[in-house]
């Protein structure tokens, strides 16, 4: 079974447009839960301009699926995360001031940077994913970082997806098949959407969860939250 974990950085984007608390992101939250939704991610950047340190305190205390934090592991990040306790944090290579993540771990690079900061989140109970693109090296030096999981990113399946499925797919497939040599848990996320879950879902083994945000919170204002939910599960099954 694969989970459905929901972004809400985007919900927290309008409101902060406006300032003030409409729409309300911590009741947005119990809502999505309460419609289905297996998970709740957040990546609280530095300036804030979405999800705010305060929203992930308040998080904690309503999220009873899981609680994913994604975030470039800065000090103050890492400090946030050692504090709350989320069920997973998913590291991103992400510097500050991206307007969103657009690229996986060079994970030969980083590995020693890498494997203290999880050594680090492991000793507290957190479970740790890092987000990586399909090359083999960076599989296998994932593997040697200690991470109990790796997120697919999967833009360029989805920039892919409409011309050639097939060929968009196929480096993805293997190395969904290499992780899970490797023993690593497998997760994905990025433009992923209602057009191309079903596809990749169907064609991704050991696949345990997609983290989606911007295109399922931008359906929802098509379909409303709780059918744009049960829509994107439909994807998940089978």
């Amino acid at each position: 079974m694969t989970l459905l974990s929901v972004n809400i950085n985007k919900i927290a984007t309008i409101r902060n447009a406006r300032g003030g608390n409409i729409p309300n992101v911590i009741e947005a939250a119990v809502r999505i839960q309460e419609f289905g939704g297996q998970g709740i991610t957040v990546h609280p950047r530095p300036d804030e301009r979405h999800i705010r340190y305060t929203d992930v305190y308040a998080l904690r205390e309503v999220v009873h699926t899981e609680f994913n934090i994604e975030g470039y592991p800065t000090s103050t990040f890492l400090e946030l995360v050692k504090t709350v306790k989320p069920e997973q944090v998913t590291l991103v290579p992400d510097p500050p001031d991206v307007l969103t993540s657009n690229a996986g771990w060079d994970t030969e690079k980083h590995l020693h940077f890498l494997q203290d900061i999880i050594a680090d989140l492991q000793s507290v109970g957190i479970r740790t994913s890092i987000f990586v693109d399909t090359l083999r090296k960076n599989m296998q030096y994932a593997k040697e970082t200690g991470t109990d999981r790796v997120e697919l990113y999967t833009e360029p399946y989805a920039a892919g997806y409409a011309s050639n499925r097939e060929e968009a797919i196929h480096h993805f497939i293997q190395a969904a098949n290499y992780a899970n040599e490797l023993g690593l848990g497998l997760n994905a996320g990025h433009d992923l959407n209602l057009d191309n879950l079903a596809y990749f879902h169907a064609c991704i083994p050991f696949l345990k969860e997609v983290s989606i945000g911007h295109a399922l919170i931008a359906d929802a204002l098509y379909f409303g939250l709780e059918n744009t939910i049960q829509r994107y599960l439909a994807c998940l099954k089978g």
